[in-house]
C-alpha cells in the first residue's frame, strides 16, 4: 500500500505521559524480554459449557422417584391400596425417567404394602 492513502502513522498515537516504547527499550541493540507480543486465541466455543440434558433433569429424575417413594411409604398407613398402587404408577415413570433404584423400591414397597393389606390384614 502506497503511503499517500495511509492518514495516521505511529507517530500520530497519543503517547499518554509515557516515552517512545521503541526507543526506550531498543538502545544499543539490547532487546527487552517485552519485545514480543503473545495472546490466546479465544472463541466462542471456549467459553461455552457444554450442558446436556440430564445435568438439568436429573433432579427432576429423583425427584419423581422419592414421590414414588413417599406414596408407597404412606401407604403402609394409610389407604393402602390407593396410595400402593399410585406408587407403584409413580415408581414405573421413575423407572422409565432413569431413576431406577427409587424406582424399584417404591415400586417394591407399593406391592408389599397391597399383598399385606389384601391377605394378612383380614386375618389378624
Amino acid at each position: 500500500m502506497d503511503d499517500k492513502y495511509r492518514t495516521k502513522t505511529t507517530e500520530d498515537a497519543p503517547s499518554h505521559g509515557e516515552e517512545d516504547y521503541y526507543t526506550a527499550n531498543h538502545t544499543d541493540g539490547i532487546f527487552s524480554s517485552r519485545d514480543e507480543e503473545t495472546a490466546a486465541e479465544l472463541t466462542a466455543d471456549d467459553y461455552r459449557r457444554n450442558v446436556t440434558i440430564e445435568d438439568d433433569g436429573e433432579r427432576a429424575n429423583t425427584s419423581v422417584g422419592w414421590v414414588a417413594l413417599a406414596l408407597s411409604i404412606a401407604s403402609f398407613f394409610w389407604a393402602p391400596i390407593l396410595l400402593g398402587g399410585a406408587g407403584i404408577i409413580v415408581g414405573f415413570i421413575a423407572r422409565s425417567k432413569q431413576a431406577n433404584t427409587l424406582g424399584n423400591i417404591a415400586i417394591a414397597a407399593g406391592v408389599i404394602s397391597i399383598l399385606i393389606t389384601l391377605f394378612i390384614l383380614p386375618f389378624v
